[in-house]
C-alpha cells in the first residue's frame, strides 16, 4: 500500500492543521477523521505516524494543533528513579518531577475548552468546505481522540447549546439553554481521557468506543466511566468500554515501548478503534 500524502498547513486553517490523505485521494473517495492528540501536539513524530496510519486505511485525518503552538512541558519519568539512584540525585529528580508538574497545572490553565473550542471550531467549519466530499461520503465526521483530545471529541459527540458547544459560557436561563445542536461527531473512538468528567460522558449522543487503563486517576472508572456508561446504556447510546490492565496511561498512544505488554495493547487499541469507526 502507498504511503499517505501528508502536509502541515499553515494558511488554509487556523490553527495549523496536519493533513494525512490516502494516497489515491481525492480519485478515490475517502471519509473525513477529526484526530485530536494528547499534549505532545501536532509537532510529535509519533503522532503524525498514528494520523498516517489511519490515513492508509481510507481516511483523509486531520490533525489540528489545538495548542495553538503551546504543547504540554515534558514531566520526568519517575520510573527512572532506581534504587541504586543517590540520595541527592532523587531529590534533584523529585524536584524535577514537582516543578514540572507545576508547569503542567499553568499549562492545562492556559487550554481550556474555552480556549481549545472555538480553534477546533475554525478548522471544522474549514473542513465542510475544503473537504466537503469527504464529510458527504462519510455521511458526517468521524473523530478518535488520545488524553487530551479525548476530552474534547467527547464534547463533540455530545448533544449541547450552541455557545456551550463551541466553548463560550452556558445559557442563563431553561429557555435559553433548551435550544440544543446536534453533535458535530458522526462516531467517535477515545483512549484514557484526561480532564473528562462524568457529565461530559454522559452528554454523548454517538456511537462511541472507550479505550482505558485499569487504575487510572486521570480517568477513572469509578468517578468517570463507570457513571458515564450507565447514562449512555439508559439513553440507548451504543458504547463500547474496554479496560486493559497492566497498562499505564497513555499506553495507547503510538510510540517504541519496551514492555511488551504495552507493545501488545496499543496495537489491541488501535485495531479496536480503528474497526469501531468502520463500522459506524
Amino acid at each position: 500500500m502507498k504511503p499517505p500524502i501528508t502536509t502541515l498547513a499553515e494558511s488554509l486553517f487556523l490553527p495549523q492543521v496536519y493533513i494525512a490523505k490516502p494516497s489515491d485521494y481525492p480519485h478515490s473517495p475517502s471519509k473525513l477523521l477529526l484526530l485530536l492528540t494528547g499534549g505532545t501536539g501536532v509537532q510529535s513524530t509519533n503522532n503524525q505516524l498514528q494520523a498516517d496510519k489511519f490515513a492508509s486505511e481510507g481516511y483523509l485525518v486531520l490533525m489540528p494543533d489545538q495548542f495553538d503552538n503551546d504543547p504540554a512541558p515534558n514531566s520526568v519519568d519517575m520510573s527512572k528513579v532506581e534504587e541504586q539512584t543517590s540520595w541527592l540525585e532523587s531529590i534533584k529528580m523529585r524536584t524535577a518531577e514537582g516543578v514540572k508538574a507545576f508547569l503542567i497545572d499553568m499549562w492545562l490553565a492556559r487550554h481550556t475548552p474555552e480556549k481549545v473550542l472555538p480553534l477546533l471550531r475554525k478548522v471544522i467549519d474549514s473542513a465542510r468546505d475544503e473537504f466537503a466530499d469527504a464529510i458527504a461520503n462519510g455521511g458526517g465526521i468521524y473523530g478518535v481522540g488520545y488524553c487530551f483530545g479525548a476530552r474534547y471529541i467527547l464534547l463533540l459527540s455530545g448533544e449541547h447549546a450552541d455557545t456551550v458547544a463551541w466553548g463560550q459560557a452556558a445559557p442563563k436561563d431553561e429557555e435559553e439553554g433548551a435550544l440544543k445542536k446536534d453533535p458535530v461527531i458522526k462516531a467517535a473512538a477515545i483512549a484514557h481521557g484526561t480532564m473528562v468528567t462524568k457529565e461530559e460522558l454522559e452528554a454523548v449522543k454517538v456511537p462511541t468506543y472507550i479505550a482505558a487503563a485499569e487504575n487510572d486517576p486521570l480517568f477513572s472508572e469509578d468517578e468517570v466511566i463507570t457513571p458515564g456508561r450507565r447514562a449512555l446504556e439508559k439513553n440507548g447510546v451504543e458504547h463500547e468500554v474496554q479496560m486493559f490492565q497492566g497498562v499505564p496511561h497513555g499506553f495507547a498512544v503510538l510510540g517504541d515501548y519496551d514492555d511488551p505488554k504495552i507493545k501488545q495493547s496499543q496495537a489491541q487499541a488501535y485495531g479496536q478503534m480503528l474497526g469501531w469507526i468502520q463500522g459506524h
